[in-house]
């Protein structure tokens, strides 16, 4: 059997919008030169309007986002509001930071929207943390994803702009980069709700491209 922690290789893209954040991923995952999965979820959900990319050991994100979503519950239950887009990435930066020794191999970005507004921040994996105020990329393709969001980035973006942006930026990294493939997983995140887009709707948007 293959152990899903040491799943690695991918392509994640943030972008902050206007009115919201942009989060997507494809959904390859590789030990090496062998592909692990097609399917591999990379965008998780960590509370009502806030979402963590994952890209590194698959088992290390994971517990990652199992302990944020716990942390995020019993903020809500104590103190009756969620907690902000830079507390929880306060908290993860600590939780990271007290595993130098032992760290937990990811790359990470956390985004949403809180009473501040919509933001994105990336982790490292000892725990150093950037806000992000236009667009970043994790992972393997990464450098591909950057050309095309450094060419066609621009100030006060739609949500609506930013998934064309996010699927194209992934698009691209995509026909390059062999730790990344398969379908693009994009979430959009404003002060109303949280959206998952079908996938449909990202493969038809792809053949325009």
């Amino acid at each position: 059997m293959v152990n899903d922690k040491h799943y690695k290789g991918t392509t994640t893209v943030g972008i902050v919008c206007k009115d919201g954040v942009v989060l997507a991923t494809e959904q390859r995952a590789t030990m090496g030169n062998f592909i692990a999965s097609k399917t591999a979820k990379k965008v998780y959900q960590i509370d009502d309007r806030v979402a963590m990319t994952i890209a590194g050991s698959v088992g290390d994100a994971q517990q990652i986002v199992r302990v944020m979503s716990v942390e995020s519950k019993l903020y809500k239950m104590r103190r009756k509001e969620s907690m902000t887009i830079k507390g929880l990435t306060t908290l993860l930066s600590n939780m990271l930071s007290g595993q130098r020794y032992y760290p937990l191999m990811v790359q990470l970005l956390v985004g949403g929207y809180d009473k501040n507004g919509p933001s994105i921040y990336s982790l490292d994996a000892l725990g150093g943390s950037i806000e992000e105020t236009k667009a970043v990329s994790t992972g393997s393709g990464s450098p591909f994803a950057y050309g095309v969001l450094e060419d066609r980035y621009r100030e006060n973006m739609s949500t609506e702009e930013g998934v064309e942006l996010a699927v194209r930026a992934l698009h691209n990294a995509m026909k390059r980069d062999s730790a990344s493939g398969e379908n693009i997983d994009v979430v959009v995140i404003n002060e109303d709700k949280y959206t998952r887009l079908d996938m449909d709707e990202v493969k038809k948007m792809r053949e325009e491209f």
